[in-house]
């Protein structure tokens, strides 16, 4: 029988706090529970009113399988002792003092939201945005972008990732077929009223090192409406080499792209290579790309050749990555975006001594790197940590994390005002013809969340 937080030090359940509500947070919470069962109290706390994080807000709307990791992630929040505090920012609504004295240990596990730069001339353009900033919009993150008005012609998305196709693809799919997704309603009208005919997918280096999957561009082989190109020049190089099983696979599907008909009349998805961004021109909003050819010199390093090309474009996005963002009073490694950690254990430098009772874990932990599945390895590695390290101290006596927020008469959305979300948004995709409509600005989220009988007026465009 579990004791509650008035036993004795020994026989209480042991109280965690983590901080994010995504996959690598969620799985953290699994962890502990598989682990340690009744022995344990998790609070997952989160500054949005809804959970799931790149699953709800990251993965293209457009692969409803992926999402169906969800399944997974809500069977961990419906635990009878793992509890979801959305609404709640840290840093700013509590402090990382305020968790120390209500939990006997904290996880950290805020991902990675911030987007990388190029450090190029013309980089703060008008029509020059992050990946994040495309992706926020068309997923419904309420910190979006308001409104994109798509009416560039021809737009360069740089980096030779999954993110980057998931771009291409969402700019250059029939509307029909993006009209059966969770997107917002605004989002779906204004890519209805897409002017987008040519995006231009960019790769630093040769296909051979592209590190998109090859299932993801099969499926992009697989989309009549899109016409894909591969500059035959820019792919020569590979086609003799001696690659692995997984980059042969890509560099055929790239050659049998680069000699499909030409199809003038339908979007295109231009796939180039070997090629580095140097300078964004236009006057104030994008007009062109300057780009340089590289090569891959004797130490494998990928270096400009002096040969220069230039795109007209109207619009660039950048999807070079991500990179952590500091939480106040954590220790944070700027160059790499990570909390110094071992092990999981946060640390006030890589080489300095480890904080106790605080971990990390996910992207904040590692770096941008992995899939969804990475996540759940990385957590119980930390788990580990953390129930090795609790196991040998004493549990002295915690206060409680309601009290404290009911104190400062801050609210909180719990797992039932998510719920009401997820309602709301089902019943007005129903209304719309489809399984779910997502609601994308803050108020609404809070109203119905808070309210489950406040009225839905359905999002205008801007």
């Amino acid at each position: 029988m579990r004791l509650d937080d008035h036993a004795s030090p020994h026989e209480r359940a042991l109280k965690v706090a983590i901080v994010g509500a995504g996959p690598s947070g969620l799985f953290a919470a699994e962890g502990l529970v598989d682990r340690l069962g009744t022995e344990v109290d998790v609070d997952v706390l989160d500054r949005l009113p809804t959970p799931y994080g790149l699953v709800r807000y990251g993965v293209a709307p457009d692969h409803p399988t992926i999402k169906s990791v969800v399944n997974a992630l809500q069977a961990i929040l419906e635990a009878s002792n793992v509890r979801f505090l959305g609404g709640i920012e840290v840093g700013t609504d509590l402090q990382i003092s305020d968790l120390a004295r209500c939990y006997d240990a904290i996880v950290y596990a805020t991902g990675a939201p911030r987007a990388r730069h190029l450090g190029i001339r013309g980089e703060t353009l008008n029509g020059s945005i992050s990946a994040s900033d495309l992706v926020n919009w068309y997923n419904g993150h309420p910190d979006a972008i308001a409104d994109f008005n798509l009416q560039a012609r021809s737009v360069a998305v740089l980096g030779a990732g999954n993110v980057a196709l998931d771009l291409a693809r969402i700019l250059t799919r029939d509307h029909t077929e993006l009209a059966q997704t969770d997107m917002p309603s605004p989002v779906l009208e204004r890519l209805q009223q897409s002017a987008v005919h040519d995006v231009h997918v960019i790769a630093r280096r040769g296909p051979e090192f592209a590190k998109f999957s090859s299932k993801e561009l099969r499926e992009l082989g697989r989309i009549d409406c899109i016409h894909r190109t591969v500059d035959r020049g820019e792919l020569a190089s590979a086609l003799h080499g001696n690659f692995d099983r997984a980059a042969a696979a890509k560099i055929a599907l790239f050659d049998s792209w680069s000699t499909e008909p030409s199809r003038p009349d339908a979007r295109s998805v231009h796939f180039r290579f070997s090629l580095r961004p140097v300078e964004i021109v236009g006057s104030t909003h994008v007009e062109g790309l300057i780009l340089e050819r590289t090569a891959v010199n004797d130490r494998g390093l990928s270096v400009g050749t002096g040969d220069f090309v230039s795109i007209p474009v109207q619009l660039v996005v950048r999807a070079v990555g991500y990179h952590g963002a500091a939480l106040p009073d954590v220790p944070f490694d700027e160059r790499s975006g990570t909390v110094p950690n071992r092990l999981g254990r946060v640390c006030h430098a890589i080489d300095g001594p480890v904080i106790a009772d605080q971990y990390v874990t996910g992207w904040l932990k590692r770096g941008p790197v992995g899939v969804i599945g990475t996540n759940k390895v990385d957590s119980h590695e930390t788990v580990s940590a953390l129930i090795d390290d609790c196991s040998q101290h004493e549990r002295l006596h915690k206060e409680s994390i309601d009290s404290v927020l009911d104190a400062r008469g801050h609210p909180w959305i719990p797992y039932a005002g998510w719920q009401n979300i997820d309602r709301a948004e089902i019943s007005r995709g129903a209304a719309e013809g489809r399984s779910r409509s997502k609601i994308s600005d803050w108020r609404t989220l809070t109203d119905v969340a808070m309210n489950p009988g406040v009225a839905m007026p359905l999002e205008a465009s801007s």
